[in-house]
This record gives C-alpha cells, sequence and structure tokens, in this order.
C-alpha cells in the first residue's frame, strides 16, 4: 500500500498517507531497523538478568544492549520525514530501536519543545536529533524495563535533558528527575500530559495521554491488537489498566513502543476467526509488514473493534476459547492473557 492508495485504506490505516478536503494522513514508508548481529532477542531466554550498567531488571533475561555500541547502518539514513505524525501542535516521530522497539521524538510544535519516549537505547535518537537539528529537553519513561530506558543516561548526559517517570518505580528509572502517578499532569511546552497508572506488565508502569492531540503513549500496557505480558502484575490490574483507554475517543492514536503487530493479529483472528473486520486487518497489516511498513501508531477504534484484549465479552472469542457466557469480564481477559502466552 502507497500513499497512492484509495482513501478507504487511509481511513482504515493512519499509517498510510493521504491527503483530502477533510482529513491529513501521513505515509510511514520505514519499517523496522536490522538489529546489530550482537543484539540478542528479547525473545531468547526466559528467567531474569541485571543490568550493571543500569541497574535495572531486564523483563526476560536478555543479554542487555550497551548504549556506546555502534547502531545497525540503517541508522545512518537522512530521510526522517516518513516517520512523522504532525495533529493539534504535537509532532510524533518514530524512531526504530533494538530488534523491534520504537521510541517515539515528540515536538511541541509552538514552543519547540522535544522530548524523547522511551528510548530504549540513545544512537538512533542522537541521530535523529543531529539530523534534524534539534535538542532534547525531555526523556520521558512509561515502566522501568531497559528495552524503554537504556538510553536515559547517555542522552541525559549529552542534552542535559530532564527524566520523567512513573513514582511508583522511581528507584528503578535510570536518572529520573521528575515521577508522575495516576491523575497527575505535566506540562509539555504548550500542551498538557495526562498521567494514568496502568499496572500489570509492571507494577509501576504509566501511560501517557495528550487530550489536544489525542495521542496516548501507552508503552507496554496496550500494543496494536495485543496487550503486555503480567510480569509483575495480574489480570485484574491489566484489564482495569486497559479499561481506562476504552472511553477515550476513538480517533485517538495509539504510539505504543514495539512492533508486535503481525503475532498479534495471528492471534487476534486465531480467537475470533469469524470476524470479518480481523479478517480484513490481517489482510492490511499482513500487506503493510511485507512492504517494510510500520503498523504504529493505529487508531483506538481499530481497537476497540479488533483486539481481543479489549473485547473480552465479545461471544465468538468466549466461544473460541470456552469461557463461559456468564464468566466476567475480567475473569475473560485473564483467560485470552493465558492463551496468548501460551499461542
Amino acid at each position: 500500500m502507497h500513499c497512492g492508495a484509495a482513501v478507504k485504506h487511509a481511513i482504515v490505516n493512519p499509517n498510510v498517507a493521504l491527503r483530502n478536503t477533510g482529513r491529513l494522513y501521513f505515509c510511514f514508508r520505514s519499517g523496522l531497523a536490522s538489529a546489530p548481529a550482537s543484539l540478542v532477542s528479547q525473545k531468547s531466554y526466559g528467567g531474569s538478568c541485571a543490568c550493571p550498567r543500569l541497574n535495572t531488571l531486564s523483563r526476560s533475561g536478555v543479554r542487555c544492549y550497551a548504549a556506546q555500541q555502534a547502531p545497525p547502518a540503517d541508522y545512518a539514513r537522512t530521510d526522517f520525514t516518513s516517520d512523522v505524525v504532525k495533529h493539534a501542535r504535537i509532532e510524533a516521530q518514530r524512531i526504530p530501536c533494538l530488534s523491534d522497539n520504537y521510541a517515539w521524538l515528540l515536538t511541541d510544535t509552538e514552543t519547540g519543545k522535544t522530548a524523547v519516549v522511551d528510548p530504549s537505547e540513545s544512537k538512533p535518537v542522537q541521530a535523529v536529533l543531529e539530523q534534524r537539528d534539534r535538542k532534547l529537553d525531555f526523556i520521558l519513561n512509561t515502566h522501568h524495563h531497559w528495552d524503554h530506558t537504556g538510553g536515559n543516561i547517555e542522552l541525559k548526559e549529552k542534552y542535559g535533558s530532564k527524566i520523567v517517570g512513573p513514582a511508583a518505580d522511581h528507584d528503578r528509572i535510570p536518572g529520573i528527575d521528575t515521577a508522575l502517578a495516576d491523575g497527575d499532569t505535566w506540562d509539555f511546552g504548550s500542551l498538557k500530559m495526562h498521567v494514568f497508572d496502568t499496572p500489570g506488565h509492571t507494577k509501576g508502569h504509566i501511560t501517557l495521554w495528550f487530550p489536544e492531540a489525542e495521542a496516548l503513549f501507552p508503552g507496554d500496557t496496550l500494543f496494536v491488537l495485543g496487550c503486555g505480558r503480567l510480569f509483575e502484575g495480574s489480570p485484574k490490574q491489566m484489564w482495569s489498566s486497559l479499561r481506562k483507554m476504552i472511553p477515550l475517543p476513538p480517533s485517538t492514536r495509539i504510539f505504543c513502543a514495539h512492533e508486535y503487530t503481525q503475532s498479534n493479529a495471528r492471534f487476534a483472528l486465531h480467537v475470533n476467526p469469524d470476524s470479518t473486520a480481523m479478517q480484513q486487518r490481517k489482510r492490511e497489516i499482513d500487506a503493510m509488514r511485507a512492504q517494510g511498513i510500520a503498523t504504529v501508531p493505529s487508531l483506538l477504534r481499530q481497537e476497540l473493534e479488533c483486539n481481543p484484549f479489549l473485547r473480552p465479552g465479545d461471544p465468538g472469542i468466549r466461544r473460541s476459547l470456552g469461557i463461559p457466557a456468564d464468566a466476567s469480564d475480567e475473569d475473560a481477559f485473564a483467560a485470552i492473557r493465558q492463551a496468548k502466552d501460551k499461542f
């Protein structure tokens, strides 16, 4: 799918660019950066390990990636414009990191203030900042995992950035300056950022919401067609966290932190095979990934229609997994999460 695709595809997929009289869509043409050969897959090992550099625990026992390592050759590219989404005074630029992470460079277009969300490493972020001749005012962390905080210290030392993160994980966020909790607001230039506590993936996870821009940064709580694994929290906590996002405007863009969408789509169709919406969504996602097009961000309306973790009451999903019709949504969510863990 390219920028000349039909309007109907642009409406379904916010990563495709089309200009018409009513809306502006932006094209993401670049895919994932290739990881260095020395980088171990985040899914390679079980257990846990400590990162001596950051004194923080990796999420799945992965050998920690030193920020000073040379970045992949793909980071040397000079055209970053296709990675940018602009809406209501906020500009969000997707920066591929590691094997499947996305950091997000935010710019308040009114004041020029900048922030990066969940920088797993420093080099690709620096490459973008240098190419665009920008400084870095803030670093925003949604949770403590090393693949979301690995670039903190080097970026802070180079740019004097202030680090903002979850109060509940204050001791596990490298270099933190400002701690935020549920209900807090924080000024990012001319914009207000609202904070939700969203435990489940980790106990201190937060989600960042910019209502004026209808932009949500859920870290590893909500993915495109998925949700995060429950490393430190319970199904009850995670379902409660996800429910906080459901009432947001359907046009909200979901800027999650990983390109897990193709795998998530396979599971979503597996548990809801009769859903025509999910069948169509999977075809679109497979076509995008075949062309190296990123699937993030998505729209909340898409997630409400197809993401099984936001649809525990769906009769088709319940039938597929043998979940009783009278089971609570919380219990159904737990069963869906368990099925995904085994998928």
